[in-house]
């Protein structure tokens, strides 16, 4: 059985994840020039988290468009067509 509560691996939901950045940064509210518009600034403490957050984000999207343009070369390399119902999703 699998106990989400305590998996180091499970993760909120985006919107919610969205929600709580939000509110993390109205409540921790640090004198100085916000890094991007309608931000508030970060405290210096979080800033590493931070950062590491975003690249994984963006690691993960680069990652997921590499796969999926690697499996488009493969499947043009063999002359197989990507499924209808695949291609609509």
């Amino acid at each position: 059985m699998h106990d989400d509560e305590t998996d180091p691996g499970a993760t909120l939901p985006e919107p919610a994840r969205d929600h709580l950045g939000q509110q993390l940064r109205s409540v921790y509210h640090v004198p100085g020039k916000p890094q991007y518009l309608g931000d508030e600034s970060v405290p210096e403490e979080f800033e590493p988290q931070i950062k590491r957050l975003e690249t994984r984000l963006k690691t993960h999207e680069e990652g997921t468009i590499a796969v999926e343009s690697a499996l488009d070369r493969i499947l043009d390399a063999f002359g197989i067509q990507p499924d209808e119902k695949a291609a609509r999703e």
